[in-house]
């Protein structure tokens, strides 16, 4: 857990940077995020102005189906989104993220061995509405970044890639709770998912 150390206080300070930049606050027809993530895991409304921004901490929770045998790891996940109102229609994405990912990384157990797998991931985030409903909200989120092995005799770092399919429960304008689906590749690694849930405050 040495890496989460230092990412920790970068998440904490974010939001008092992120503040300094004016802010469309979510409504209820916006995806938000990552959570997500996830994570984890964030979005402005489809409607917002394009000069429209908005702010997104997510901590998102689950569970990875590892290969082979699909065993049960735990993943946690904490990150910041920043969407951009300009980006709305960008096909790839209207949100940046980025994240950090703890995951047991050990033959047995669920929630935590002496190996670990710590990424730190830049994101992209695509928000879109559902049909019909304006209280869920749905995303694509694509992540690259570095993966850190740890328990082994040296520390081995590999490139990660992440691609998710989520939908977002919108409790409140700055409230929501995130579920996911995410395809997981480590380069060396056999490919695993991870289904996750998260809760996400936005501002």
């Amino acid at each position: 857990m040495a890496t989460f150390r230092y990412v920790l206080p970068v998440l904490l300070l974010a939001p008092a940077i992120f503040a300094q930049t004016p802010a469309t606050p979510v409504t209820a027809q916006a995806g938000t995020a990552p959570g997500s993530s996830s994570t984890s895991t964030s979005a402005a409304a489809p409607g917002a102005d394009e000069g429209g921004t908005s702010n997104d901490l997510f901590i998102m929770f689950g569970s990875d189906l590892v290969r082979p045998g699909l065993l049960p790891k735990a993943n946690y996940n904490i990150g910041l989104g920043h969407t951009f109102g300009f980006l709305k229609k960008d096909p790839f994405g209207d949100e940046l993220t980025f994240a950090y990912t703890y995951e047991n990384a050990g033959s047995h157990g669920f929630l935590h061995t002496g190996f670990g797998s710590h990424t730190e991931a830049l994101g992209l985030m695509k928000n879109f509405a559902l049909p019909k409903t304006k209280r869920v909200t749905g995303y694509t989120w694509i992540q690259v970044g570095l993966t850190t092995m740890t328990g082994f005799p040296g520390v081995e770092n590999r490139f990660y890639d992440g691609e998710a399919l989520g939908a977002i429960m919108h409790l409140s304008d700055k409230n929501s709770i995130w579920i996911q689906e995410l395809y997981n590749k480590i380069v060396t690694v056999p490919w695993y998912t991870t289904a996750s849930i998260g809760y996400t405050r936005s501002w």
